[in-house]
């Protein structure tokens, strides 16, 4: 199986999501993915074929946390791939990094999370972290297959972040932190966690929280039961408690105050990449759905060739196109470091319901078959509600879109 590590790839393909360069692979707009993407491409579709495709249904059914599989993506550089090249990382931008994440979730959108977490919690790292705070954090994600975790939702604030209550308390060169977080994504795995807490209770929510690399063997955090969710069961998804967690201020990220903006700020990065996995889950339930329309046959015909069906496969094709596209362009702005939030949030709130549809048309193609566990496409319908949930709402990307809409047109654009 081809390596991306053995490419070349850090040096042709490196876009950091905090780059400021022009001169990239994707600087230009094309629809002509280059060799080295392809080769990209090529190499997380083979792996989700030939390794996580047939150990996703033990997974789903197990809740079994896929220790072994995200070993091997993490050998192949399929991990972390975002990292900077400083810190010996591969470098993908968000833009190449979105077609690995598509590829991954065609296998099991519950393993692809998995590892895209790392991502989300890397993510506020490589835009505010320090230099030495990269190296020990990022660098260590590079040296063997550890996985990070985002401690930003709590049991009472998940789109009003706002609300959180999650505590830091300064006393001296040290911070003791005090909360709980809910459905966090590695919760039970992690090395470290990007953590969110208030420290001004009577600021601002754009002033009152500041981010920290909480070390997740820290005396004082307790991880809850893994939750059985609806889908995606192979990832690991927990509550954190942080009781008096002493945290030493050299591992604040960025300014007192500028953890919310830190925090939303990786939703930028983060937010095509979930919808890129939502694009790769949507592919699947079509691929999955015309192969089974071809073979079953009703009144004497592959069911196919009914307009009723084939309308419904056509309707897939359409909403995938679209949404893989507005995934791209929200991916090549940020990688030319062009603000893209209004893009992201389409990309994402289309991409999670075209997911959404896609797999439900896919049960309704195959009708009994399609509502028992025996067959594919139940679990790719459990699997992509959580789209329209995590990393914001569908609501709350209209909200983004909407609010987008209104300033442009306040100023005559």
């Amino acid at each position: 199986m081809l390596r991306l590590k053995a490419f070349g790839v850090s040096h042709k393909l490196a876009r950091t999501f905090c780059s400021t360069s022009t001169n990239s692979t994707t600087s230009s707009i094309s629809f002509q993915l280059s060799e080295d993407q392809l080769s990209i491409q090529d190499t997380a579709r083979q792996f989700a074929r030939e390794v996580i495709i047939p150990a996703a249904p033990h997974h789903d059914k197990t809740g079994e946390y896929p220790s072994d599989i995200i070993k091997k993506a993490w050998e192949l550089g399929l991990v972390n791939c975002h990292i900077p090249s400083k810190y010996n990382g591969i470098g993908f931008g968000v833009f190449d990094a979105a077609l690995v994440s598509e590829q991954l979730a065609y296998g099991c959108t519950g393993i692809q999370t998995a590892i895209e977490a790392n991502g989300l919690a890397e993510a506020p790292v490589i835009l505010a972290a320090t230099d030495a705070q990269k190296k020990k954090y990022l660098g260590r994600m590079t040296e063997a297959p550890l996985m990070a975790g985002y401690c930003v939702t709590e049991p009472g604030a998940g789109s009003d972040v706002a609300a959180a209550k999650t505590n830091a308390v300064k006393k001296g060169d040290k911070w003791f932190i005090n909360g709980q977080k809910m459905w966090i994504t590695n919760g039970g795995k992690a090395n470290w966690y990007f953590l969110l807490a208030k420290t001004d209770p009577n600021a601002s929510a754009g002033k009152a929280f500041t981010g920290f690399i909480v070390d997740a063997d820290s005396p004082g955090i307790s991880a809850g039961r893994k939750e059985w969710n609806m889908g995606q069961r192979a990832s690991d998804t927990r509550g954190i408690t942080f009781e008096d967690v002493e945290v030493p201020d050299e591992n604040r990220l960025g300014e007192v105050g500028q953890g919310f903006k830190i925090a939303m700020g990786a939703f930028d990065i983060t937010r095509p990449l979930v919808a890129s996995a939502a694009v790769g889950l949507a592919q699947r339930a079509m691929d999955e759905a015309s192969a089974y329309a071809i073979q079953r046959k009703s009144m004497g015909k592959p069911i196919i060739d009914h307009q009723a069906v084939a309308f419904m496969l056509a309707d897939m094709a359409i909403q995938i196109e679209a949404s893989r596209m507005m995934v791209w362009r929200a991916g090549w702005l940020r990688d030319q470091n062009k603000r893209n939030t209004y893009y992201a949030s389409i990309a994402k709130a289309l991409a999670s319901e075209t997911a959404n549809k896609c797999a439900a048309d896919a049960v309704q193609i195959f009708g009994g078959n399609g509502f028992n566990s025996e067959y594919p496409v139940e679990k790719l319908m459990r699997d992509a509600k959580i789209f329209t949930i995590y990393e914001g709402t569908s609501q709350i990307q209209r909200l983004i879109i909407s609010r987008a809409i209104a300033d442009m047109a306040k100023q005559g654009l």
